[in-house]
């Protein structure tokens, strides 16, 4: 998929895959249903995988702009913006120009001309960009923005400055953190091609600029050094400008005739000899390599673009493209000190098919007893790889880190890896025995004990009145269970 087929899936995944905690207002596992038959219709079940989710998250991101003002507001943020490279090439084709219009004399010292700067700048530019290339190489550093590239970016509205994401919603905010952390390597491309032909613009101003006063006004060539003498300037401009004379055959003087165009023992001589000289040493060394360069980083830039990098075998993904094949989802509940009823079981398996598809299937293990923790046999653990853990507790039990918190370690550690686990706490007995008053306070009081679990916790209400918030976490969980390359 492209960029913006890309950047859709990712707007997308990010109202999928928000914790329990932060449910989306704009987005509802029936909207997640409606995508994915959407997208069956148009492309069919034997659709390529990445066909399948560039056009389910073209019409889940259609639908989610025309509810929230804000995504279509941030997916145009997060799109880079091609104004800014003719902005700076522009710029620094005007600065090129009035470097030497600026100048307040007509004399040019032949060891220090505005060019000789140009030169020793572009290749320390070179210098830098070799050892960063040579160290990606070595696997050592890896594609980074610096200060001038994230300010050209953000100027380009092609990444959302981090201080302005509080004030979005958290699927937005989660949306824009993503896309600019998966996106750096063909920003750096589109930054580095808009600044080589920045350069290329300035380098090739500062040379008309000079041709330019040179019709009108006759430019005097020399030097003057307090550490250099005749034959060390000699060398000096013999290693610099040997190249562009070897290749022009413009001859460049000896030491009589350099030590006779030093200011102060002459006027010096026409300087048009050494325009031209700098002319060629700076197109060789600086619009021939910028050029190189840039053309390269377009390469890339459209590569990335056309076929930008997008991990399709994550457990979210993954989640799609079983529902596109429509294949099962295996959800498995270990209960503990709890045999879940009726209600209970009805509401876990309308909740799995709410967060993975109507193919979703839930089986509901023998219960653990109170303490059983410490011998966790292997009859409690499936027996066939599942695609999502569940550990039950009721909400008439008080947490107890020592036994419940116990439990979901030693769960955790007896299932197969990458297995996601998810606590679910069953509503059904305390809301027969308590009613509703006190079901916030108790809902808290697991919260708060489950807290440092790192697992997802939803409650299982009988009659579904949180349905939305516990798909999310189920989907959630299982789009946490990433590969360890992309959790790094």
């Amino acid at each position: 998929m492209n960029e913006s087929e890309a950047r859709s899936a990712f707007l997308v995944r990010a109202y999928e895959t928000l914790p329990a905690a932060q449910p989306a207002a704009h987005w509802t596992a029936a909207d997640a249903a409606w995508a994915t038959q959407a997208a069956l219709q148009a492309e069919g079940e034997n659709a390529a995988a990445d066909t399948f989710i560039r056009r389910r998250a073209g019409f889940a991101a259609e639908r989610i702009c025309s509810r929230e003002i804000g995504a279509r507001h941030v997916l145009r943020a997060l799109t880079w913006q091609p104004w800014i490279g003719w902005l700076l090439a522009f710029t620094a084709l005007a600065a090129g120009i009035a470097t030497d219009a600026l100048a307040s004399t007509r004399q040019i010292n032949v060891l220090a001309p505005p060019l000789l700067a140009l030169l020793i700048w572009n290749l320390a530019v070179y210098a830098v960009a070799a050892v960063r290339a040579v160290l990606r190489v070595a696997g050592k550093a890896g594609p980074r923005a610096g200060a001038l590239t994230r300010r050209i970016a953000q100027a380009a509205h092609a990444a959302l400055p981090a201080r302005h994401t509080a004030g979005l919603t958290a699927p937005l905010a989660a949306f824009a953190r993503a896309w600019n952390a998966a996106s750096v390597p063909l920003t750096l491309s589109r930054v580095a091609r808009t600044l080589h032909v920045a350069a290329i613009a300035f380098a090739a101003g500062t040379l008309a600029g000079m041709y330019l006063r040179g019709l009108a006004l006759e430019y005097r060539a020399g030097w003057e050094s307090t550490f250099l003498a005749a034959p060390a300037v000699h060398g000096v401009l013999s290693f610099v400008l040997g190249p562009a004379s070897a290749l022009t055959g413009i001859a460049l003087p000896d030491v009589a005739g350099v030590a006779a165009i030093r200011f102060g023992v002459s006027a010096g001589e026409n300087a048009a000899r050494w325009i031209h000289l700098y002319a060629v040493t700076v197109t060789l060394f600086v619009l021939v390599p910028r050029g190189l360069l840039a053309i390269a980083a377009r390469v890339t830039e459209r590569r990335l673009a056309g076929r930008f990098p997008i991990a399709l075998d994550d457990s979210y993904f993954q989640t799609l493209l079983r529902a596109q094949r429509d294949e099962p989802v295996a959800v498995h509940v270990v209960p503990y000190s709890h045999q879940p009823g009726a209600q209970c079981v009805t509401a876990l398996n309308a909740l799995a098919a709410a967060a993975f598809g109507a193919k979703a299937g839930v089986t509901v293990g023998p219960a653990v007893p109170f303490g059983g923790e410490d011998a966790l046999d292997s009859t409690r653990i499936p027996a066939a790889p599942v695609t999502l853990a569940v550990a039950l507790f009721p909400l008439t039990a008080t947490p107890e880190r020592e036994n419940h918190g116990a439990f979901i370690e030693a769960l955790r550690a007896r299932l197969p890896r990458p297995t996601p686990l998810v606590i679910a706490v069953d509503e059904a007995d305390f809301r027969q025995r308590f009613g509703a008053a006190r079901l916030d306070q108790r809902r808290a009081l697991w919260q708060r004990e489950m807290a440092s679990s790192g697992c997802e916790l939803l409650f299982v209400d009988p009659d579904q009145r949180d349905a939305n918030a516990a798909a999310q976490a189920l989907r959630a969980a299982v789009d946490s269970a990433a590969t360890p390359a992309e959790q790094a």
